[in-house]
């Protein structure tokens, strides 16, 4: 997602008293109230029985408990210091608190060390590519399912839909929130959508309850059926899981603590993320204010920069690993149990922090679309969950189930929903599934660029409404694109063979 966020300091020092209202205390107070809900829910799980039966993650109780809170202050108007509390500065603080989070949860997996018997079988690089095409299938049915849906709702007369306006169900659902946000502003200043950043924005809202209520649903169905196993809130250790210190590694306390050196790894990743696309970013205003790089590259860097942290978190793993292969790093300083706890944190406060972050107003910010937005998301639902579930099934059969409902989370809301699905069946992600999802991404970001270009493309002629080329080209460029996809995945899967019957034995 992305998620432009300017602070504009004077000269004077910042003052860290709490009356005198700042950014800082914003922030600090967006995360303390992120912890508490977490704590809150926690208990609230573990003390009402329907709760601990539905499977519902704690994180997404947190979520909703701050979402209602935040209504209950946005129309009473409760306000801390000037500032209306959980609001206006505290939704901008949420949504900067999703979008780290999500790269830092990423990268915290992408340095994780993988099993060299998955390696050598090149079980990763096959799963990788798989999930790299379920990723941009999913894309292309739901953008060519949401045009097709806008163009039959802007024949309605008097409508106010744009007939390109459906490109964005892909948008909000598979990419999420700031994406739809990002790209629905450029459909409604160069495509003439009136009002496409708060469609975008109901689209991605959607998305995210398609996520949580039909993962939720269907991670139950499962349980029943005895395919997959529910989490056991007291189990702390599972058989073999790795120790957090062994032969070879680093001391837990040291000069520097185990934890810090796990965290420190991370950061030098992010800021080598940062500084790259930063530097892009200076290099495309150098070409000027309007050409290609700066108007769909960067933004598409912004927007996907956990993806770009992954590849790099990637690329230092490898440096890392020849390094200690040459002798010239003598210990192991990643730690897999380590980096599994940091990830399994950041994405808790990342999935409560995109709940609150938003804003259920944009239902009703325009009722002459909402019969169209309501359509796109029970569309979208309906037609992502057979997608995906065809197609997991037939690609991961020997994770069926955690394949399904991580691919199904982040294909309608976001990483996060699809982490957070997932870790209620495989909490110590034992299956190779966050795995799968972290490397098919970095696929995809190849495969996807064509559908991405397109945003760019298929408003250029819409002052023609439903004559102009660009809407019709962009959807037989989908279609065939979509063909091509499926049919590569068939080949290489076996895609109309049975299904496997059960999940993952444990």
């Amino acid at each position: 997602m992305f998620i432009s966020h300017t602070v504009i300091l004077d000269s004077e020092p910042l003052r860290f008293v709490p009356g005198d209202w700042n950014v800082t205390w914003a922030i600090v107070v967006a995360c303390l109230i992120v912890l508490s809900l977490l704590l809150l829910s926690n208990v609230l799980r573990r003390s009402i029985p329907f709760l601990r039966k539905s499977l519902l993650p704690v994180s997404f109780i947190g979520g909703a408990i701050g979402l209602i809170l935040k209504i209950i202050f946005q129309y009473s108007e409760l306000a801390l210091t000037s500032e209306t509390l959980l609001t206006n500065g505290f939704t901008s603080v949420l949504q900067t608190l999703t979008y780290h989070a999500l790269a830092i949860g990423f990268i915290a997996l992408g340095l994780k060390t993988i099993d060299a018997k998955r390696v050598k079988s090149k079980e990763m690089g096959r799963d990788s590519f798989r999930a790299g095409l379920i990723i941009i299938g999913a894309y292309l049915i739901q953008g060519i399912v949401g045009i097709i849906i806008t163009v039959l709702f802007s024949l309605f007369p008097g409508s106010t839909v744009s007939p390109f306006a459906g490109l964005l169900l892909p948008m909000g659902f598979g990419q999420g929130p700031g994406q739809a946000m990002n790209i629905g502003s450029i459909f409604e200043g160069q495509g003439g959508f009136l009002g496409g950043t708060n469609f975008g924005l109901t689209i991605s809202t959607m998305g995210f309850a398609s996520a949580a209520i039909g993962g939720v649903i269907y991670l139950n169905y499962a349980a029943k059926k005895g395919l997959v196993k529910r989490r056991e809130d007291d189990a702390i250790l599972l058989d073999g899981e790795e120790r957090v210190e062994k032969k070879g590694e680093v001391p837990l306390s040291d000069s520097i603590d185990k934890l810090t050196l796990q965290v420190a790894l991370i950061a030098l990743t992010y800021l080598i993320t940062f500084g790259v696309i930063f530097g892009i970013d200076k290099l495309s205003a150098l070409l000027g204010e309007d050409n290609f790089l700066s108007k769909t590259i960067v933004p598409l860097l912004y927007g996907f920069n956990f993806i770009f942290a992954t590849i790099f978190a990637m690329v230092i793993k490898k440096i890392i690993a020849s390094l200690k292969k040459k002798n010239v790093i003598k210990r192991e300083y990643v730690n897999n149990f380590l980096l599994e706890r940091i990830a399994g944190f950041v994405f808790d406060v990342m999935i409560i922090s995109s709940i609150m972050a938003i804003d259920i107003r944009n239902f009703f910010a325009d009722w002459t679309i909402i019969v169209s937005l309501i359509a796109l998301g029970l569309v979208g639902m309906i037609i992502t969950f057979i997608y995906v579930k065809f197609t997991t099934n037939r690609a991961f059969k020997k994770y069926p189930q955690e394949g399904f409902v991580i691919f199904y989370g982040n294909l309608t809301g976001t990483a996060s929903d699809g982490i957070a699905l997932l870790r209620e069946i495989d909490p110590h992600f034992k299956t190779p599934a966050a795995d799968t999802l972290v490397y098919g991404s970095t696929v995809a970001i190849g495969l996807g660029f064509p559908v991405l270009l397109l945003t760019g493309y298929v408003y250029t002629n819409h002052e023609l409404g439903l004559a102009s080329t660009s809407l019709w080209v962009s959807i037989a460029i989908m279609i065939a694109y979509f063909l091509v996809i499926n049919l590569i995945f068939i080949s290489i899967t076996g895609g109309f063979k049975k299904r496997p019957k059960a999940g993952l034995k444990r």
